[in-house]
């Protein structure tokens, strides 16, 4: 881990560290990722990805280790629909999900998304890199369909990973900025995650790659 960091700090490069990918509780090479981090103040340039160990530490350990990722400043990803398929999977019942305390770092106020890196193997069989399926899974998974969650879901595959991978002003509508986006079939954040909304077009700098006619039902 030193090293890793070592290097990032030498070369300005984004770290991504798959750490704590077990249901294991006795795994924590979070905390030492997270005072590499705060140590050398690269916390915008560092993430964490699945910490799926964290869905089974008790509640005191993580009371102490959140004080410290909070002063870290690092990002985090949950892989839903491939904790909930590779973690737990020895218990009886109760079962674990598997999964981050991806709400409880959201109201601690840490940098939270939501992503796939499995794609049909055999970590994740039915993986499609359907970034809108991955977010309807994790909002089920992690018990986030309130009112108040729902209004702001998109931003966990979306806002916030922008700022994991620190693209800055290579992000968002403002005139200057690369046009890169997806125009999808629904009127609302809410309905895009209910309907599952298919995209329309694809624009990447400026250029439409893909174009898709919505679909037409005919009632007899």
């Amino acid at each position: 881990m030193k090293f890793l960091m070592d290097l990032a700090e030498r070369t300005g490069c984004l770290v991504d560290v798959h750490c704590d990918e077990t249901d294991d509780p006795h795994s924590r090479f979070l905390e030492v990722l997270a005072e590499e981090a705060r140590s050398r103040d690269m916390g915008t340039r560092v993430t964490a990805s699945h910490t799926t160990a964290m869905g089974s530490y008790d509640n005191a350990y993580c009371a102490k280790l959140f004080r410290l990722l909070g002063h870290s400043g690092i990002s985090f990803v949950s892989c839903p629909t491939e904790s909930i398929h590779l973690q737990g999977r020895f218990d009886s019942f109760p079962k674990r999900r598997g999964v981050t305390r991806v709400n409880e770092l959201l109201e601690a106020g840490m940098n939270v998304c939501f992503g796939q890196d499995s794609i049909v193997d055999p970590w994740y069989p039915l993986g499609n890199g359907n970034i809108l399926r991955v977010l309807e899974a994790g909002l089920h998974i992690c018990h986030m369909l309130g009112y108040r969650t729902l209004q702001s879901a998109l931003d966990l595959v979306t806002d916030n990973s922008s700022k994991a991978m620190a693209l800055g002003d290579r992000y968002g509508l403002e005139p200057g900025r690369p046009a890169n986006l997806l125009i999808l079939s629904a009127n609302s954040e809410y309905e895009v995650i209910r309907s599952q909304g298919l995209p329309l077009y694809s624009i990447r700098n400026g250029k439409v790659l893909m174009k898709r006619q919505p679909a037409q039902v005919e009632f007899l």
